[in-house]
């Protein structure tokens, strides 16, 4: 069964509420295919302490399910190893301690093989869980790790993604994209979307899952304000790059000035120029860069130099919110098995790469972080951080909705990135 198989039947199960058991197995199946191709060698490769191995994530995923799930729902329950709730602990600090985050590449025990034992074991005492009597609190924790585990489907895929690329061979890890062609289909002209001032209800609300941050539901004054039809395509920020961008300082900010002249910035992450051609790496190796595509894997501190250098600006995240709240969650997500940009032929708010907002990551008026531990999963992330919206090509597409707040810092360019004007 391919990825794309796994991840229809995940989808199915959200959208028809079919047993949360079939959509554990399904999102649980999905992390295992997304590691194919991979060696051993591979799920070992930490290439900066912002990524994580492939065979960390295999682990965390399962060590979420085993610390807040099966140690206080199953009576009697055994941990698979009593090491593993220090070593694939990521950040909780209400539950101990846990290694630094940049040395998880250092971790050659337990092996690949041990992993994929645990992830055994974990599954076997949460499917016996789910088929019998679960209370309400142990199938609302389940569904949050099944978000978190969708969370780190796409961190496997952009971590190796930059692992492989920081290999001097520049080896493919998938064939999605041959050689010689590109899956673009031709970007349309850009248009201007009108939204008079008014009063907006933005966040979640109603049924289904959502993070906490998402919540709550809140009335925001929007002055009027125009937001684009489309993303900024490889080769309108071609133009920006041609016209002096990476070196003119009247269109950055400060601390975007200062990562431009000590990490050397010219163009997106993964470009390289030979003999005057452009090309970008993917997780298919090193292709021809197709102009019509969304540009991809900059920075905010790119972003917002684009859009002052365009005579524009950045949505606020409440922009976005109003503007995409109509639009249908469709477009090139992680069930497409591209794990590429590519070129929309219409208006798309979702997919693709995730959209930098001018909004600070912060908590919403009336913002109560989950009980328990659970409540360091998002609300301590709360500061020097920016807002992203509406998903990317190594997101599911079951995980996406307006709501969701994707948050990085300004510097970041690893994760599929780009932007949306607005005015």
């Amino acid at each position: 069964m391919s990825v794309s198989d796994v991840f229809t039947k995940a989808s199915t199960a959200r959208r028809e509420a079919i047993s949360l058991t079939q959509r554990y197995e399904a999102i649980r199946r999905t992390s295992e295919l997304l590691t194919e191709g991979l060696t051993a060698e591979d799920q070992m490769v930490q290439s900066m302490p912002d990524a994580s191995p492939t065979k960390w994530h295999l682990a965390h995923t399962s060590w979420f399910f085993e610390t807040f799930i099966l140690r206080s729902n199953v009576a009697g329950y055994q941990l698979f190893h009593d090491d593993f709730t220090f070593l694939f602990n990521s950040y909780y600090k209400a539950l101990g301690s846990h290694p630094n985050r940049a040395y998880r590449s250092l971790f050659s025990r337990p092996s690949l093989e041990q992993v994929r034992d645990y992830r055994r074991y974990v599954d076997q005492h949460m499917l016996k869980l789910l088929t019998e009597t679960t209370s309400d609190k142990a199938a609302s924790l389940t569904e949050t790790g099944l978000n978190h585990e969708q969370q780190h489907q796409e961190l496997i895929v952009t971590d190796i993604k930059h692992g492989l690329w920081s290999n001097p061979l520049r080896p493919a890890w998938k064939t999605i994209v041959k050689k010689g062609q590109s899956p673009s289909t031709g970007a349309t002209p850009l248009r201007w979307s009108d939204f008079d001032e008014n009063l907006h209800a933005v966040g979640f609300a109603g049924d289904g899952f959502s993070f906490d941050n998402e919540t709550p539901r809140h009335q925001v004054f929007l002055n009027r304000f125009s937001i684009a039809s489309r993303l900024v395509t490889n080769a309108e920020y071609l133009e920006f790059m041609r016209d002096g961008g990476y070196s003119r300082p009247d269109l950055w900010l400060s601390d975007g000035w200062d990562m431009v002249n000590t990490q050397r910035w010219s163009a997106p992450l993964y470009w390289e120029e030979h003999d005057g051609q452009w090309s970008t790496f993917t997780t298919a190796g090193l292709q021809p860069l197709a102009l019509d595509e969304p540009v991809c894997h900059i920075s905010y501190y790119e972003a917002d130099a684009y859009a002052h250098w365009a005579g524009a600006r950045l949505p606020n995240e409440a922009e976005w919110e109003v503007a995409a709240a109509s639009q249908s969650v469709e477009g090139n997500f992680l069930e497409s098995g591209r794990f590429h940009p590519v070129a929309s032929n219409g208006s798309q708010f979702f997919g693709d790469v995730w959209e930098w907002t001018s909004s600070p990551y912060t908590a919403y008026p009336g913002f109560r972080p989950a009980e328990g531990a659970l409540g360091e999963y998002n609300g301590k992330f709360m500061v020097n951080q920016m807002v992203l919206r509406g998903g990317s090509c190594a997101t599911p597409q079951s995980h996406i909705r307006a709501t969701y707040r994707n948050f990085f810092p300004p510097h970041a360019r690893w994760q599929f990135m780009g932007l949306r004007l607005a005015k």
